[in-house]
């Protein structure tokens, strides 16, 4: 029989046993390491790949859960996950799955520790990968694990300019340092390379780098206390950030003694033309590519969307069969920017016109421009719902910083004011809302980063702003649309010149991150074109609506007038259906015609001579926007009938008929000749097309049909 003491001994051996085996099996949890890779990704997100046992594998998205992801991100650096995705999404990985049917409570320290099937014990195949997306956040301090050939993994990167250079917008060149548990630390240039030069130079917008005279930055380092990183880089010039780069060399850490045959890393970036360094207010002009090959459109930010390339005299997009981040950063390095954050596949920037030109695009990485990449000039099986598109790095101008909304009910609307300077200070004022419009608001939107212009407002007596701010500073503005910021648009300088003073006439904006894009076929112009005489008092109705020239007014009713009549079909290739601004219990009843108008003028229509001279216009009212007809797989939303509700859905058309009224141009005045038929704008809420169809002869060639 045993004593109380003989118990209590026995208590205590087995107390002392289970808490050594669970220290051991913290400490003899197999040790591991995380990356995370694959295509079509940014830093922070990829396909779960562990080195175990010396080889790298992948995980099965059997089980997996987000606590999981959780877990996979802390021991990344990563503050937190955003969300996890099955079957491969980032691509299939190679060898082993040495993890599955992983169960986390997202308390675990290491991936290691959840609960599994162990190590290499699967069921799964490649095509059951898992990936996670992590938060963007690094955690302050965290001390990455460090062997050589895993990728760069630090809290955050900068160019750290001289004392006289800070002020110069954007920064282009400086001491390179990274952060590092929780401290900002320098690297040795005793084996940095070109190459880690243009990653940087990329990562921060820029296009290339240059050499720097480093005398000055040595003399200012022996200066100052240097905090070197303990590692080297090593990058192929390809990456679109440092954390894509291998971590190289151990560097041994020597107080002072450190990096004797270096010194701190010192980059000098060179900017796009677009965006030329100054002090302090950035830059004032402009920048236009003459004559580009490739160009962007669609994008609601500066330096991202939908690749286009100009072949004999056409633009035409690229499809997106092998597009990846090398290519993308082709075209953005063409465009001036940095290098490429994304390369973006199935027209996630709108569908394009016209033709495909470049399928199965394949560049090194260092070609000057996209069209100098090997590609398949044969584009059969491609449709525009595969365009490439890019999200380029650029520049951090502040452009921001001297334009802002106020009184707004959210972030994205508001009353426009821009600081100004005004007796020597800089000062917070509106904008004369005289020749404020659509083309304006929009580069509003895009300096302060909101995208497109929802709305360009004239009035703005209802939204309160800041009352130190009422002081008109800007008037006579007028931009082009290319312009980067309201500064870079024509006005009038510090003579502000505005005559119904501002006050509750001050410009203001609302933004969207997406918009509709309308785009007119000109193929159906073509094709439905003709001329027709038809007496006036068989246009009673029109001449109400003033859709006849203003010749009509005195005419002779019996009179004939001569009209050139098409078809329009409209397809929404933007991002966001297109709808009336105005409510259907606004709209305004025509009663000759029947019919409620949800916008007097949805599109005008102009006749010019050979030499640009207007000759005769036409405008026509929205009476019925509807999807007519729609892509594939794409089902209609909008009707006309029983006073339903209107508007186009992305991928649908509307179809105008030509022989309905007010689908013309009065010609009646005009003589026979070569005219250009003008589209010049659609009404649409984000901006103004351009788009030009030439007729030759079209008065002195074809007869009219008799109406």
């Amino acid at each position: 029989m045993l004593n109380p003491l003989s118990i209590n001994c026995l208590v205590l051996a087995l107390l002392c046993t289970w808490a050594l085996c669970n220290a051991q099996s913290d400490s003899d949890s197999p040790k591991i390491q995380l990356r995370l890779a694959g295509e079509k990704r940014k830093h922070y997100e990829g396909r779960v790949e562990v080195l175990y046992d010396g080889e790298w594998g992948t995980v099965c998205d059997d089980d997996f859960s987000i606590y999981a992801a959780q877990v996979v991100c802390r021991e990344l650096g990563f503050m937190d996950a955003v969300s996890w995705l099955p079957s491969a999404k980032y691509g299939r990985g190679e060898g082993r799955i040495w993890l599955d049917n992983l169960h986390c409570t997202g308390s675990e320290k290491s991936l290691a520790q959840c609960e599994s099937n162990g190590f290499g014990v699967s069921d799964c195949k490649h095509s059951e990968d898992v990936g996670v997306v992590c938060s963007q956040k690094r955690i302050p301090g965290f001390k990455f694990i460090r062997n050589q050939g895993l990728n760069v993994q630090v809290e955050d990167v900068r160019i750290r300019a001289t004392y006289s250079n800070r002020k110069r917008i954007p920064i282009t060149e400086g001491f390179v340092e990274v952060k590092d548990g929780g401290k900002w630390r320098q690297i040795c240039s005793e084996e940095w390379t070109q190459m880690n030069s243009r990653v940087i130079c990329g990562m921060y917008g820029f296009p290339d780098e240059k050499n720097i005279n480093i005398r000055p930055y040595k003399l200012l380092a022996k200066r100052r206390k240097k905090n070197y990183w303990g590692f080297s880089v090593n990058c192929t010039g390809n990456e679109a950030d440092l954390s894509d780069c291998k971590l190289g060399r151990e560097i041994e850490l020597r107080g002072n003694n450190t990096c004797r045959k270096g010194m701190p890393t010192v980059v000098s970036c060179m900017p796009g033309r677009g965006f030329a360094p100054s002090v302090s207010i950035g830059f004032r002009k402009a920048y236009r590519v003459e004559q580009p090959l490739v160009r962007l459109r669609g994008g609601a930010l500066i330096g991202e969307g939908r690749v286009e390339v100009l072949k004999n005299g056409e633009w035409g997009t690229v499809c997106d069969d092998k597009w990846n981040i090398r290519a993308a950063t082709v075209v953005c390095r063409e465009l001036g920017f940095g290098s490429a954050k994304e390369a973006l596949s199935g027209a996630k920037m709108g569908q394009g016109i016209g033709s495909v030109h470049m399928n199965e695009v394949e560049c090194s990485g260092f070609e000057k421009s996209l069209t100098e990449c090997h590609f398949n000039r044969d584009s059969v099986g491609c449709s525009h719902e595969e365009d490439a598109a890019v999200k380029c790095n650029v520049p951090a101008m502040g452009f921001n910083t001297r334009l802002r909304l106020s009184g707004g009910r959210n972030p994205s609307e508001g009353r426009v004011e821009v600081l100004a300077e005004r007796n020597g200070s800089l000062v917070w004022g509106t904008v004369c809302s005289d020749s404020w419009g659509t083309m304006e608001a929009m580069v509003v939107c895009r300096q302060l980063g909101l995208g497109f212009a929802n709305h360009a407002f004239q009035e703005t007596w209802y939204w309160q702003g800041d009352s130190s701010s009422q002081a008109v500073v800007m008037s006579g503005v007028r931009c082009s649309g290319t312009e980067m910021t309201l500064d870079q648009c024509l006005h009038h300088g510090k003579h502000v010149i505005c005559p119904n003073g501002g006050g509750r006439f001050a410009a203001g904006v609302s933004c969207t991150l997406t918009a509709p894009d309308l785009v007119l076929s000109a193929q159906v112009v073509e094709q439905t074109t003709y001329l027709e005489d038809r007496p006036l008092y068989a246009l009673q109705c029109a001449q109400e609506e003033r859709c006849l020239s203003t010749t009509s007014d005195n005419a002779d009713p019996t009179s004939y007038r001569r009209l050139l009549r098409f078809s329009s079909q409209i397809h929404n290739n933007g991002l966001s259906d297109f709808r009336p601004r105005a409510s259907p219990h606004s709209w305004v009843w025509h009663e000759c015609h029947r019919h409620y108008h949800s916008m007097e003028v949805f599109t005008y229509y102009d006749l010019l001579s050979l030499n640009g001279t207007k000759v005769a216009e036409g405008h026509k009212a929205s009476f019925c926007l509807e999807d007519t007809y729609c892509d594939e797989g794409i089902q209609k939303r909008y009707e006309c009938a029983n006073f339903g509700s209107q508007g186009i859905t992305v991928g649908c058309w509307d179809t105008y008929r030509h022989d309905i009224d007010c689908q013309w141009i009065d010609i009646t005045d005009v003589k026979p000749g070569d005219y250009i038929l003008q589209v010049p704008h659609l009404f649409i809420k984000n901006k103004k097309k351009f788009l030009q169809y030439i007729f030759q002869s079209i008065l002195s060639t074809q007869e009219p049909h008799q109406g």
